[in-house]
Parts: C-alpha cells; sequence; structure tokens
C-alpha cells in the first residue's frame, strides 16, 4: 500500500505542477457549459416575417393584430408588411426574412361564408428549427382565429392539461450533467492518458521496476492517481457549474452523498477505460489523435445533448455501453429530478461493473509491456 501511495504521491505532484493541464481540464467544459446553454434552447427572438395582405378585410384585420400583439409581448417574430408576395418569396429564399404569411383575396368573406379559408406560410425549411418555431406559432395564432366568439356552455372538444413535474429547466441545467461528465473525461484523457504516455515513453516505468514495486501495484498506483485527478475536477465543475446554472439541488445532503458516489464511480470507469485504450500504445501522438474521435464517438451518444430515443438503432445499441450514457443520467437524475439514490443504482453497478472489467483486462495486457 505505502509503494502504491508513493507513486500517487508522486502523480499528483506532477500534476498540480502543471497548472495548463489543471486549466484545460476543467476550464474547457465549463466555458462549453456557458457557451453552449446560451447558444441551443433559448426562444426565438425579434425574427422577420413579412405579411402580405391581399384581402383588406375585416378578418385580415384580426391577423395583422395577432401579429403585433406577438411583438409586443412574446416577442417571437417582428412583421414586416410587403405588398406583393413574389417579393416577400424572394426576401425568404435571399435570408433576409425568415418566413412570409400571405393572406389571399377574399379570405375575409370565405371566413364568413366558411368556404375553407386558408392562408399561406413561406418558410425557409432549411433551418428546421427556425421553421418549426414559426409553424408552431402561426398554428397557435390560428387556431385561436378559430375558436368562436361565444364559447359553448357545454365542452365540446377533449382538452389536454400538461402537469409538470419539475420546473422549467433551462438549457444551461439540461447541459450540467453532460458538463461534468465531459470534464471528466478530459481530466482523465489528459491528466491519465496523455501523461501516462508520456512516462512511458521517457522509460519512467521501466525505473519504477528497479524499486521494490510490482507491475500490480504499479498498475494500481496509475489507476489511482488518475482517478483522484477526476474526481477532483469532477467536485469542482459540479460545484461552480452548478452556481452558473442555478441548480440548488447540488447542497442537499442527500444529492450531495449521491454526486460523491457518482463522482467516484465515474472517476475510476473512466480512468480504467483510458488505461484499457493506452495500454499497449507507444506513440505520444496517439492519444492526442483519437481524442476528438473519442469525445464524439462516448459523449454525443450519451443523452447529453439530445434523447437517446431519437437515434437510430446501430447508434442506441453504443448509447447503451458507453459509460458515459450511465454517467449522464445519474447526475441528471440527482440535480435536475432530486431523485433518491435508489433511483441511480443502475447506473452505479454498471458503472462498477465497467471499472473491474476493464481493469481486469488492462491488466495482464500491461504486464506484457514490461
Amino acid at each position: 500500500m505505502n509503494r502504491m501511495l508513493a507513486i500517487i504521491e508522486r502523480e499528483m505532484r506532477k500534476f498540480f505542477r502543471s497548472p495548463a493541464l489543471m486549466m484545460a481540464s476543467m476550464i474547457f467544459p465549463l466555458v462549453q457549459l456557458i457557451v453552449l446553454g446560451n447558444a441551443f434552447g433559448g426562444k426565438i427572438r425579434d425574427a422577420k416575417l413579412g405579411l402580405v395582405d391581399q384581402d383588406g378585410g375585416t378578418q385580415a384585420l384580426r391577423i395583422r393584430e395577432a401579429f403585433d400583439s406577438v411583438r409586443s409581448n412574446m416577442r417571437t417574430f417582428e412583421p414586416i408588411y410587403y405588398r406583393d408576395p413574389e417579393t416577400a418569396m424572394n426576401d425568404v429564399r435571399n435570408g433576409k426574412i425568415q418566413g412570409a404569411v400571405i393572406i389571399p383575396p377574399q379570405y375575409s368573406r370565405r371566413v364568413y361564408e366558411q368556404d375553407q379559408p386558408r392562408i399561406a406560410l413561406v418558410v425557409d425549411n432549411s433551418d428546421n428549427f427556425m421553421s418549426s418555431t414559426l409553424e408552431d406559432e402561426l398554428t397557435s395564432i390560428t387556431n385561436a382565429l378559430n375558436e368562436p366568439t361565444v364559447s359553448p356552455r357545454i365542452l365540446e372538444q377533449s382538452v389536454l392539461e400538461i402537469v409538470e413535474l419539475y420546473p422549467y429547466i433551462e438549457y444551461m441545467k439540461y447541459l450540467l450533467p453532460g458538463s461534468i461528465t465531459l470534464a471528466m473525461f478530459v481530466s482523465v484523457m489528459i491528466g491519465g492518458g496523455m501523461l501516462y504516455i508520456d512516462d512511458k515513453a521517457r522509460g519512467i516505468h521501466e525505473g519504477y521496476l528497479v524499486t521494490p514495486i510490482t507491475k500490480t501495484e504499479l498498475v494500481f498506483g496509475l489507476n489511482g492517481a488518475g482517478a483522484i485527478k477526476a474526481v477532483l475536477t469532477g467536485i469542482v465543475i459540479t460545484v461552480i457549474g452548478s452556481l452558473l446554472a442555478g441548480v440548488g439541488t447540488v447542497f442537499h445532503p442527500v444529492t450531495m452523498i449521491g454526486l460523491l458516489i457518482m463522482i467516484l464511480l465515474t472517476s475510476l470507469a473512466f480512468n480504467t477505460f483510458m488505461f484499457l485504450l493506452m495500454v499497449r500504445v507507444e506513440d505520444p501522438l496517439v492519444p492526442r489523435a483519437i481524442f476528438g474521435i473519442l469525445n464524439t464517438l462516448l459523449f454525443f451518444p450519451s443523452g447529453a445533448i439530445y434523447p437517446v430515443q431519437a437515434f437510430p438503432a446501430w447508434l442506441r445499441a453504443i448509447a447503451r455501453a458507453d459509460p458515459f450514457t450511465y454517467a449522464v443520467h445519474g447526475f441528471k437524475s440527482l440535480l435536475l429530478k432530486e431523485a433518491s439514490l435508489s433511483a441511480i443504482v443502475p447506473d452505479m453497478i454498471y458503472l462498477t461493473m465497467f471499472a473491474f472489467i476493464t481493469l481486469g483486462i488492462a491488466i495482464p495486457l500491461f504486464k506484457r509491456t514490461l
């Protein structure tokens, strides 16, 4: 045990002497959380929507008033008035406006006669998010126009009432579990994988073996040091990220215990996985070359950015084997849902088994390299 602690002490001293490594492993995920949290998930504001009124009747006036109400309150879009539909559609194609609503001639008369009145929405569907937002907003306005002036006493249609279990979750909060997981993986990748290969290339590992340290003790010492680095990173990012995102559940006693368990198990799973990948690698450029590939292959299928249920079958298979998936689910359950420890038991079991399996495979491979 003392010999393993000596290895851990040496690795930690080297880690703290390299502030650039600490900054890269901690600051990058925080920057990603802030930038992506504010760049994605927000509501559309001040989009330019053209309006071509070829009718000029009272029902067309109701649409214009509804548009003015949106501009004054929700500010989803700002109406820009056109005289002819061709100019409006050309501006949509050229990107000057994001969409155009065309009220055809005789629209008001068709409304009064109940003769299939129609209005057209022209959207630039190369931007699915913008087009779907405008479609939803115009659908809501159309439904409001179709409501009867006098509501019937007896309810004639089914009404869906939404019951939300949790308060409104902003996108930055939604990204927080993934940012914590990514920060720990970056810490393992830089402070574990890259340093491990650099030490191996310098012959430091062979130098350990002229001491009473055994190969098994060396393996456990290196993995213990890497896990400690990831744990420290996880704690720092969890606290700072929660403060930035406004997640107050991080300070609840039960949540704190669950987070510590998840951070510990996630660090062990990531570190043993990285050790397994690097154990037979000799070239120091290899971990740098596969860094981006690993991030893409592990982070994005985990459900940190987009729900797993929307993935194709082959990508769901990757997500089921990905330790990121279980780490993100565990952190999300604790931070966003205030779940009890029983909710993260499957995640804890998988991460523990993953760590034991990868370490069990890595140990014999490591012994064959020295």
